[in-house]
């Protein structure tokens, strides 16, 4: 059955490979992220591919924006009734020099974007009586130095999950958390660029440490996003899948 979704954070990276994998499903998706050209590249793999895609421009912690953007989700692709939670950035640095604007951004982007998206897209879930919520955590919320704004976000999107789960069950709603651990994004560059180590060194150096023995790739955070969002999950709500190549990150 073909529905909308709506991806955050999809111009690039873990989005954009979510984005891809659920039109693969046969889903409309919207393709959301901060700017709407940035969108422009996953977009057109999607319809590429024979699928159906939107750009939808939005700043996820802004409430206007977020209405805005599930209003024209619903009016140009389909009522969305599922959402991932992918949008995120990163203000690394130690607790000593982490400024105010450090931690707002963080939790600004992470958490207060995952709420109200979700509370405007369970609106058309409700309605629908199916609907599917996928939250992007991290192995970083078990703690990683430098991340105490980020490992605390991603840890509080662990605890919306579960209320989500708790509170929309009845309506048909899934809400389910994916907790990657070392993948190959722009962000792991960024902090490869922020250490000092060359990216190649850098990912080889987490490729060792990972019982796989390699680093993950968006696609694999994707293909667990694409289960989650499935009609056979609907039995699974409240979890946290941590995909990180093994037990520990």
């Amino acid at each position: 059955m073909t529905r909308t979704a709506i991806v955050t954070g999809a111009a690039r990276g873990i989005g954009a490979a979510t984005a891809k994998r659920l039109a693969a499903d046969g889903h409309a998706v919207a393709v959301v992220d901060l700017d709407e050209a940035a969108c422009a590249d996953t977009v057109a793999a999607i319809t590429a591919a024979g699928g159906r895609g939107i750009a939808v421009g939005a700043d996820v912690s802004d409430a206007n924006a977020v209405r805005d953007a599930v209003a024209r989700v619903a009016a140009e692709l389909g009522a969305p009734t599922i959402l991932v939670n992918n949008a995120g950035i990163l203000r690394d640095n130690l607790l000593f020099k982490m400024t105010d604007d450090d931690w707002d951004a963080v939790m600004n982007v992470h958490l207060r974007g995952a709420f109200l998206m979700s509370r405007e897209v369970q609106k058309h879930q409700v309605d629908a009586g199916w609907g599917r919520v996928v939250n992007l955590s991290s192995t970083s919320a078990l703690g990683n130095r430098g991340q105490a704004n980020y490992s605390a976000a991603k840890a509080g999107m662990q605890g919306f999950t579960k209320t989500l789960a708790i509170e929309l069950g009845r309506y048909g709603v899934t809400a389910n958390a994916i907790a990657p651990g070392f993948i190959v994004t722009d962000m792991t560059r960024q902090t490869a660029e922020r250490i000092g180590v060359g990216f190649d060194d850098f990912v080889a150096h987490a490729a060792k440490e990972i019982p796989v023995q390699r680093a993950g790739q968006p696609e694999d955070i994707a293909a667990a996003a694409s289960f989650f969002c499935s009609d056979e999950a609907g039995f699974v709500s409240g979890q946290v899948l941590y995909v990180a190549g093994g037990p520990r990150a």
